[in-house]
C-alpha cells in the first residue's frame, strides 16, 4: 500500500496537539488539513482493490476515524510520532468492528474481497482472517507490544517502512527485519497447517 507521505515532522503538528490538548478546540480543525491526506489515501488504498465499493468507503473510512480522534481529547498525544500511533491502533479497531459487522450480515457468501496489504494478501478486510488477525496481535502485544505498534503503522495506517523507522525512532533495515520475522509469525499463527506463501 502507498503510504500517501506523513508530513514533515516541523513540529507543528506536535504544537497543535498541544494546544488543542490545553483546551483550544479549533486547533483540532487546523491540525486535520496536515494528516487528512495520508488518512484519506490509506482509506482510499483499500477502496481501490474492493470488489463492492459501497460496503466500505474512504470517506467514511477517514471520518470515522477523525471523529475517534476528536473524541479522544483524554489522550495525552505527546507529540507527532505518538498522535500517529494512536491513529493508527484506532484504524485497526474501525476495520476489526467493519469486519464484525460484515461477517454479521454476510454469513457464508458474498463478503468483502480487500487485501489489508500487498504484503498480507492473504488476510482481507471484512474477513473472518482479519479477525484472526486482531486476536494474533492481541496475543502478541502481550508479548511485545512494539511489533504490534509496527503492524498498526505499517499495514492499518499505511506508513511506508522508511516512515515507520522515523515514526519509531528507528532504522528501515531494522523495521524490514522486524516486518519480516512479524509476517512470518502471523502467518504461521493464523495458518498451522500451511506452508508460507513466498516473498
Amino acid at each position: 500500500m502507498d503510504g500517501g507521505g506523513l508530513q514533515p515532522d516541523t513540529g507543528e503538528i506536535t504544537l497543535l496537539l498541544t494546544r488543542w490538548q490545553n483546551g483550544e478546540d479549533a486547533v483540532f480543525e487546523q491540525l486535520m488539513p496536515l494528516v487528512y491526506p495520508h488518512l484519506r489515501q490509506v482509506a482510499a488504498a483499500y477502496i481501490r482493490r474492493e470488489r463492492n465499493p459501497d460496503l466500505l468507503q474512504a470517506t467514511a473510512l477517514v471520518h470515522e476515524l477523525y471523529l475517534k480522534l476528536l473524541n479522544q481529547k483524554k489522550v495525552a498525544y505527546q507529540d507527532r510520532r505518538h498522535f500517529y500511533t494512536f491513529a493508527a491502533k484506532v484504524m485497526r479497531m474501525i476495520l476489526i468492528d467493519h469486519a464484525r459487522s460484515n461477517q454479521a450480515q454476510m454469513r457464508g457468501g458474498g463478503s468483502v474481497h480487500v487485501p489489508l496489504s500487498e504484503e498480507l494478501s492473504w488476510v482481507e478486510v471484512g474477513s473472518d482472517e482479519l479477525l484472526e488477525l486482531n486476536r494474533a496481535l492481541d496475543e502478541l502485544n502481550a508479548i511485545d507490544p512494539y511489533k504490534v505498534q509496527l503492524v498498526e503503522l505499517r499495514y492499518f495506517l499505511g506508513c511506508t517502512a522508511e516512515e515507520t523507522a522515523a515514526l519509531v525512532q528507528s532504522s528501515k533495515a531494522t523495521i524490514d527485519r522486524e516486518m519480516r520475522f512479524i509476517k512470518s509469525w502471523l502467518y504461521r499463527r493464523l495458518h498451522p497447517d500451511s506452508a508460507e506463501p513466498s516473498e
